[in-house]
């Protein structure tokens, strides 16, 4: 048994009343703020710094989803926090509480997907450093958030002590349609928004934001944490979010090749953490992600593969107890390992 198994994790048959008394109460013990990121734009935070232990807290990094705030992560933060570690969450610019870029709001849009990774820079240097005492911060990421982090990994090589990227966007799922002609009706749709609109359209098909029943939703198995999820969203406008704009679109394709083309440069040990159901995004470039780095970092996807965690939709840590646990236990190993 290793210590990971240890690990005590909120369960769903506990989280309806620990929600509204502990992990309520911890949430007030947070710290919630902003910079300014790059264009002046509005980057909102929570901290949560751990001074329960004997020895200094371990400094952990949290690099969230598309459309997704840290609001959502108060369980996940609440379980982590109780395992010793000091909890940094960000809030990508245009989603979250964090600033929106265009007139309406409910557009997932980025102008440069750099600028992504420049907040996550700022973040990290300004504000996770100066508490983690000497020692580096690990990073856990998800989805959208597992990309960024992904590039920050490339262009900080020696600032993240480990890494786990879990369900991490490195390709898209264009479901039946053939992936030459999702590529074709990008570079479509992208020239004909810049022939005829200075405002990034929507890509074809991508509409405001909208709330889908427990029964159609692809995201994760847990009715309770559907449930929470589903309210936090219904009753905070400001974080709603609809789909992604043609430009978003063609700028996380270019950050994908970037990460891709620059493999070799991710040093820091990394984990990925695969959703052995996920519909969102495409397992196989994963697959091959890991099976690249692998060969150039053996420390890095043990056995030159992604740990999966077989039938898990792809919000691994919002999902039911048998998938969530197993996503939490390796988190823990690994970072504990390093």
């Amino acid at each position: 048994m290793t210590k990971a198994d240890n690990n005590i994790f909120t369960t769903e048959h506990q989280l309806s009343s620990r929600y509204v008394d502990e992990i309520a109460h911890f949430w007030q013990q947070g710290n919630f703020s902003h910079f300014s990121g790059i264009d002046n734009v509005r980057i909102n935070y929570a901290t949560f710094i751990n001074t329960t232990g004997i020895m200094p807290s371990k400094c952990l990094v949290i690099s969230s989803g598309r459309s997704e705030s840290y609001l959502k992560y108060k369980e996940l933060s609440f379980d982590l926090f109780n395992n010793g570690y000091s909890i940094f969450l960000i809030d990508h610019r245009g989603q979250g509480l964090s600033e929106h870029l265009l007139a309406n709001v409910h557009k997932g849009h980025i102008d440069n997907f750099q600028y992504y990774v420049d907040d996550l820079t700022s973040f990290i240097e300004n504000i996770v450093t100066p508490h983690c005492q000497g020692s580096k911060p690990y990073l856990l990421a998800h989805s959208m958030g597992a990309a960024i982090g992904a590039r920050y990994l490339q262009d900080f090589p020696n600032k993240i002590q480990a890494a786990v990227l879990s369900s991490p966007m490195f390709g898209f799922n264009s479901g039946s349609v053939p992936e030459f002609i999702a590529e074709s009706a990008l570079k479509i749709s992208a020239q004909l928004n810049q022939w005829f609109d200075d405002t990034p359209w929507y890509f074809p098909g991508h509409k405001d934001f909208s709330h889908n029943a427990f029964s159609d939703n692809i995201l994760m198995h847990s009715p309770i944490r559907y449930q929470i999820f589903s309210q936090l969203y219904n009753t905070t406008p400001e974080i709603q979010l609809g789909g992604v704009t043609v430009y978003w679109l063609t700028e996380s394709q270019k950050a994908l090749d970037k990460i891709f083309n620059n493999i070799d440069k991710i040093t820091a040990p990394t984990l990925v953490l695969q959703a052995g159901q996920d519909k969102i995004i495409k397992n196989q470039a994963q697959n091959d992600f890991c099976q690249q780095l692998h060969l150039l970092q053996p420390h890095s996807c043990p056995n030159g593969k992604p740990l999966i965690i077989d039938d898990a939709y792809h919000e691994l840590f919002f999902e039911s107890d048998v998938y969530r646990e197993q996503a939490l236990n390796a988190v823990m190993e690994w970072f504990e390992k390093h």
